[in-house]
């Protein structure tokens, strides 16, 4: 009796242990982060296999509850073999495998940019810059930007300058700028991406058009979010220094630990850039006056009074791969910059002793969850405040030349100093702050209903407290402007994957309310007593906009992708506001700008023919704006000569209507994974269909090409690798890019002296890393034929440059 009962408890613990089983799933990545694709993954004693898909995830299910070995192989890797006890239902095992010999020499044959390919045939119109090949060489993320398909950073001189982004025709507040989803503009001017190198971004997303869910914004021209680097699955710390031409020192350093037992990680970076700017100009923009008022144009002279210096820091801690959370991290960024303004809008008038000093402080929380209490949910949260502040001061009261002396008149028969009609290089002498405290929250609520069909409501709320200090007269010191805007955009998203999922779709449906209030002081007199009265100015306004995109897997390897978008902008704080640190005049009278744009286009390739690989991409857009808010430009039927033009501020405006339409294209090529060449192109025509242009009056303009903005451009590049030369095991790798930029003008009524010369640019590079892949060396030569460069309002850019960098790796210190 006791042998029956003992046999049937057995054979019911046996049942029971049988019934309870598990899943278990991961990632597999290599030491640098990035995701392996078609590794084998065993769970032995049980042999069951599968293999990792094309973000390196892999999923084994229904496992007996119980202890077993998890071996991951593949000819590229070496062999890694861990423990594992499955004792719930979902069991995570994510897995860091090392390079075999073989390949540690170039990791392209193991790590495929999946993320960068899922993303480009998701149906939005994206473009993915990788940052890996860059962080190495002397390349700001600007530059990076400008080399990529659709995109013009346009940016008035050197290195600390204002910098505005246009994709195929749109730009300003048309564009959204993002870090990790957040705005930007809510880390201060002294965080942005002049700043942030290479080294501390895992990757670039550039969107024309329709914008995916987590980046729902006040935006129809498209956005460009820079994905930090989070990775934490190898402790490191990475240090890079550079020197090079006009004096510039740039240095960061990032280091990432992770605890594996707790899922506690920490991430920290921080970066140093200093520059003269003391590049040569010697065009049309650069001026001299003598003491006759002859102005002699063009006249060569230097940079001066352009020094810029920056620094900054970032650093975060919290969880990642816990139970009750996949990320969760609290963050605090810290910068701080000086910058000398050298002109005005233009740079007919040199500037002396006018500079601005920025100062942010950041918090920042972030916390993503899948399967939030039931399978399916996941909720990401995002929300950054910033106490930001800029100081500005310009109180020299003398006119400079661009040779850096004193401009001289004649006054009874002799030469003496010309003062400025007010006291300051621009107007007025000045010395002002504008504090600003900024709350800035994103929200995502998604849900997977069922395989291949998800819904998500996301929500924004942003808020601007701004208050504007007159610092330089202590009467008006406490005659604060006070300027608020709150903003909340609330969207619904439907994301499906059809057809055997060759078609993907997104439908978009958003609600914008945007609120200011702006109390201005002013002081009124009357029989000789000073009042002060204070006008308030309070606006709201609200609109719906929707969209959709689509692409479809047409053939293997052949992506049909098409977007179409309704929806309307609101005017951002710099728009109403102005930022007199950046010549920009308030204009408290702008309306939202309303955009109608379509994208269609495709993705083929890459085709892989032994060691030949070859990928082609191409889209046209059709794109009509409303009330187009941009910058105010001069009209040439208003000025008598090309001296008018030369202006030192300017402001927003509604443009009227404006349609641009135009293509774009790109093919790049591999050969033996050593050679890389990309060729991209863009060409749009973006038109004036009437009603008020630059000037903010009707006129005979009809179908003129929008001045002030390249329509036309070209870039280039070639990357060649050499393994093992002067030394075994070592890599050198050559650059060339090249930048083509078609001629355009600068005003209204296309006068002959205000078109900017065909520009052509060469940049070469060589990045050299040593045996232990720790000490890598690189040497840039940019714009290597002195090229003449222009910007914004004909504003000259640098010439040739010669640059410097040293990289170094500590990886397993802990």
């Amino acid at each position: 009796m006791n042998q029956l009962l003992s046999t049937a408890l057995l054979l019911l613990t046996t049942f029971v242990a049988s019934a309870q089983t598990g899943e278990l799933f991961g990632t597999v990545t290599t030491s640098s982060g990035q995701p392996v694709v078609g590794a084998s993954v065993m769970l032995k004693p049980i042999n069951r296999a599968t293999m990792t898909d094309d973000n390196g995830q892999y999923t084994i299910p229904d496992i007996p509850f119980g202890k077993y070995e998890l071996v991951v192989t593949s000819l590229e890797l070496k062999t890694v073999e861990i423990g594992v006890t499955i004792n719930q239902a979902r069991k995570r095992a994510n897995m860091v495998a090392e390079l075999n010999e073989a390949s540690q020499l170039e990791e392209v044959s193991v790590v495929r940019n999946t993320e960068k390919r899922k993303m480009e045939v998701s149906g939005f119109a994206v473009a993915v810059v990788e940052t890996k090949e860059a962080s190495l060489r002397n390349l700001t993320t600007n530059e990076l930007l400008d080399r990529t398909v659709g995109v013009r950073v346009r940016q008035n001189g050197g290195i600390g300058s204002q910098v505005e982004y246009n994709l195929n025709g749109l730009s300003g507040s048309a564009v959204g700028l993002f870090l990790d989803g957040i705005e930007i503009s809510t880390y201060g001017s002294s965080f942005n991406l002049n700043n942030i190198p290479p080294a501390m971004i895992e990757r670039i997303e550039i969107y024309k058009g329709v914008l995916p869910s987590h980046l729902t914004g006040d935006y129809v021209g498209g956005a460009i979010n820079v994905v930090l680097k989070k990775d934490a699955s190898q402790n490191n710390i990475t240090l890079a220094t550079s020197y090079g031409s006009f004096n510039t020192f740039q240095s960061d350093i990032g280091a990432t630990f992770r605890d594996k037992k707790s899922g506690f990680s920490a991430r920290a970076s921080g970066f140093h850039i200093y520059t003269d700017n003391s590049f040569t100009t010697w065009g049309r923009s650069t001026t001299y006056v003598n003491h006759l008022q002859q102005i002699t144009r063009p006249y060569r002279a230097k940079r001066f009074n352009d020094t810029y210096k920056s620094i900054g820091g970032r650093f975060e801690a919290g969880f990642t791969d816990v139970r009750w959370a996949d990320q969760f991290f609290l963050g605090y960024n810290i910068s701080d910059t000086y910058n000398e303004i050298p002109h005005g809008t233009t740079m007919a008038v040199p500037y002396v002793g006018r500079f601005t000093e920025y100062q942010a402080h950041v918090v920042s929380l972030n916390y993503n969850k899948r399967d939030l209490l039931i399978d399916g949910l996941a909720l990401n949260i995002n929300a950054v405040h910033s106490n930001r502040s800029t100081y500005l001061q310009d109180t020299v009261g003398l006119a400079y030349n661009w040779d850096g002396t004193v401009r001289e008149v004649i006054e009874f028969g002799e030469r003496v100093p010309l003062r400025t009609t007010g006291g300051g290089q621009q107007g007025e002498k000045t010395i002002t702050q504008v504090d600003r405290k900024i709350t800035n929250a994103r929200s995502n609520l998604g849900y997977t209903v069922v395989p291949g069909h998800r819904i998500s409501l996301n929500h924004k709320f942003e808020m601007t407290d701004r208050n504007d200090s007159d610092l330089l007269n202590p009467i008006n010191r406490d005659l604060v402007t006070v300027s608020d805007l709150v903003k909340n955009i609330v969207s619904f998203n439907y994301e499906a994957q059809t057809l055997n999922d060759k078609l993907i779709t997104n439908l978009l449906v958003k609600y914008t309310a945007n609120r200011t209030n702006r109390s201005k002081p002013e002081i009124i007199t009357e029989n000789g007593q000073n009042t002060i009265i204070r006008r308030d100015t309070t606006t709201f306004a609200d609109n719906f906009g929707y969209g959709a995109t689509l692409s479809y897997n047409i053939v293997p390897k052949l992506f049909l992708i098409a977007s179409g978008e309704n929806a309307y902008i609101m005017p951002n704080e710099t728009h109403l506001y102005g930022d007199p640190e950046i010549n920009i005049l308030p204009n408290l009278n702008l309306k939202p700008e309303r955009n109608v744009n379509y994208n269609l286009g495709f993705r083929w390739g890459a085709f892989d023919s032994g060691k030949h690989k070859l990928s082609f991409y191409g889209s046209a857009f059709w794109r009509n704006g409303f009330d187009k808010i941009t910058q105010q430009v001069v009209d040439a039927d208003e000025i008598e000569n090309e001296e008018d033009a030369d202006i030192q501020t300017t402001r927003y405006i509604n443009l009227g209507k404006t349609q641009a339409r135009g293509v774009e294209g790109e093919i790049i090529y591999i050969y033996d994974n050593r050679l890389n060449a990309m060729l991209n192109f863009s060409k749009f025509n973006n038109l004036f269909k009437g009603g008020v242009d630059g000037s903010g009056e009707a006129h005979d303009f009809y179908n003129e090409q929008v001045p002030n903005e390249p329509f036309f451009t070209i870039n280039g590049n070639i990357q060649y690798r050499l393994n093992n030369v002067f030394q075994r095991q070592s890599i050198l790798n050559l650059y060339y890019n090249t930048g083509y930029v078609g001629q355009y003008y600068i005003v209204w009524g296309a006068p002959k002296w205000s078109k900017t010369p065909t520009q052509f640019t060469h940049d070469i590079g060589a990045s050299y890393r040593f045996p232990s892949g720790k000490l890598v060396a690189s040497l840039d030569v940019k714009n290597l034929f002195n090229a003449e460069v222009y910007d914004n309002f004909m504003v000259q850019k640098p010439g040739r440059g010669i640059y410097l960098k040293l990289n170094y790796t500590i990886s397993k210190f802990l």
